[in-house]
């Protein structure tokens, strides 16, 4: 998604001689259409209809597909903000295709890896189908309830929750979550990691859900278990 046409076809020439099929839309619009034909989305957040932002939150809505956002905008914010509405990675402008290439090759490692088996402290079951409390997490469907009722999260909302779940009750330390769920090389800001956490906080209803160690990292717990 990329509405500079030279740039575009720039890009779509470079990818496809690394042996990529590559269909180029110009707006957001066009973006949202072509989605669910598409197994991996290059995101440039200055289309000329709606703000990459934007399209980034609405393709989450519907779709897991791998978004990695292209952006002028090199503001902390601006980018803790794009990952919190569901990107998957970015790259600020100029870039090389070499690193497009590696980080493209990073997501998909992350996003097609096998979810390891999941012990269930406090609660029955365990390996695909985890409960913990009134927590149920199915990793083969990423599908989250709590209380009988599903909680919505995104694919690193989840990821989160499915690497803290791993040793529910154990401390995970930061760089260890980051590594787990962002990539070991990768330079984003650990601020990023508390934005998450924030908000699956949020959607689970309660902070005392995952509690922070100072120094060290977060833990999974029982809001009892306080």
């Amino acid at each position: 998604m990329e509405d500079d046409t030279r740039i575009a076809e720039a890009l779509t020439e470079a990818l496809q001689r690394f042996g990529h099929d590559v269909d180029w839309v110009g707006s957001g619009a066009e973006a949202l259409k072509a989605v669910p034909d598409t197994e991996f989305v290059l995101l440039d957040l200055g289309l000329p209809d709606l703000d990459g932002q934007e399209v980034c939150r609405r393709v989450r809505q519907t779709s897991a597909v791998p978004i990695i956002a292209v952006t002028a905008r090199n503001d902390e914010l601006d980018r803790v903000l794009l990952l919190q509405t569901g990107a998957d990675d970015y790259l600020v402008k100029p870039y090389s295709m070499r690193e497009l290439l590696a980080r493209m090759e990073a997501v998909s490692r992350r996003v097609h890896a096998p979810v390891p088996a999941v012990a269930s402290p406090g609660g029955a079951g365990g390996g695909e189908h985890c409960v913990f409390g009134p927590l149920t997490v199915d990793m083969r469907t990423r599908q989250v309830e709590l209380d009988g009722e599903q909680v919505h999260l995104t694919r690193r909302e989840f990821d989160l929750l499915a690497a803290l779940l791993t040793d529910a009750g154990a401390v995970c330390g930061r760089e260890d979550l980051i590594n787990e769920v962002w990539d070991p090389n990768w330079h984003g800001s650990t601020r990023t990691l508390d934005v998450h956490i924030g908000s699956l906080r949020t959607k689970l209803g309660a902070r005392e859900w995952i509690q922070s160690v100072r120094g060290v990292g977060f833990r999974l717990v029982l809001p009892d278990q306080q």
